[in-house]
């Protein structure tokens, strides 16, 4: 932890190789807003090896990482998640767990991570609930509004197996549920639009699509069609942030109640007709076991908020797609 009083030096340990600067110092400061992070670094305040660096860059083993004085007097009365917030999966309910990972069935309004404000997310939680873990690192990222399957390494080896099926599609089929705004005409769609992503001037993430941007692949599905929406069934080929929400957005068809990329005067309207989150969730998950190669099969059915939603429509359903 950074003293707050003067510059301070973290040493990148083995443990930590890979992870992007923002997300290490985010880690180790606490309590920090991301905004004031990402301020530090690009004012270059924060120095690698002496150096200036980009809040993308992957720290390596043996980093020497400067921290400048850092004083935030409200962070001293914020409190880290009590111990018992996880215990026994009773507010992060466990899908599946053995020595390597863990699949948390992740609520949504609940971040992944602290920052941007908020003290803990869900690693904090698991870290706080399980002091005599030696490693927990996530393994992948859910948008804090969308709910369903979230990875957990809890040994090196298996977060890197994890990464490498991410990166070359190796194995790994992830699948959302989604309830977008519109008909959708087709029953399986393609989507290559290019993403771009940037940072506002408060370091809250956004994408758009650009002609030379990261290559993005959506698969969606149509599993069934209702007057006005249709609910869709998303297989990620790669992993962008954003990308199922701005593919959709971009292809006309926005997720209800997405408050980035969505129909904004629809979104008004939809607490009041009984949907008042994001209709985005991560249902399932394929993969082989990150160390014995074993098939793994992972689901989360949809929350009852969104189960219910998608009940109110019945009635003006114009028809059903298997």
């Amino acid at each position: 932890m950074n003293n707050p009083g003067k510059v301070s030096y973290l040493t990148v340990d083995d443990e930590e190789i890979g992870q992007r600067l923002d997300n290490y110092l985010m880690r180790h400061l606490k309590g920090v807003p991301k905004a004031l992070i990402y301020r530090i670094v690009r004012s270059g305040e924060v120095r690698v090896n002496k150096g200036r660096a980009q809040v993308t860059y992957r720290v390596l083993a043996g980093d020497e990482i400067r921290v400048p004085p850092i004083r935030l007097p409200e962070v001293a009365t914020q409190t880290a998640a009590p111990a018992s917030a996880v215990r026994g999966g009773e507010s992060l309910p466990i899908l599946f767990e053995d020595d390597a990972l863990i699949a948390i069935d992740k609520p949504a309004g609940v971040a992944v991570h602290g920052g941007s404000g908020i003290s803990f997310g869900v690693i904090e939680q698991l870290r706080a609930a399980r002091p005599q873990a030696k490693f927990l690192e996530l393994v992948h990222r859910l948008d804090r509004e969308t709910s369903g399957i979230l990875l957990i390494a809890k040994k090196r080896s298996a977060l890197v197996a994890m990464h490498e099926m991410l990166r070359n599609d190796h194995g790994m089929d992830k699948r959302y549920l989604a309830l977008v705004s519109g008909v959708f005409p087709d029953a399986k769609r393609a989507v290559k639009f290019k993403l771009f992503k940037y940072h506002t001037d408060d370091g809250e993430r956004r994408v758009r699509v650009t002609a030379d941007g990261q290559s993005a692949h959506t698969v969606f599905y149509r599993r069934e069609s209702y007057t006005q929406a249709t609910l869709l069934e998303a297989e990620l080929k790669t992993g962008r942030t954003h990308q199922i929400r701005v593919h959709l957005a971009h292809s006309g068809f926005p997720i209800l109640g997405d408050d980035k990329y969505g129909d904004f005067a629809l979104n008004k309207a939809l607490p009041r007709l009984g949907l008042k989150r994001m209709f985005l969730h991560a249902w399932r998950l394929s993969l082989p076991h990150p160390l014995t190669k074993a098939p793994l099969l992972l689901e989360s059915p949809l929350p009852d908020e969104l189960q219910h939603y998608l009940t109110t429509l019945q009635g003006a359903r114009t028809g059903k797609q298997i």
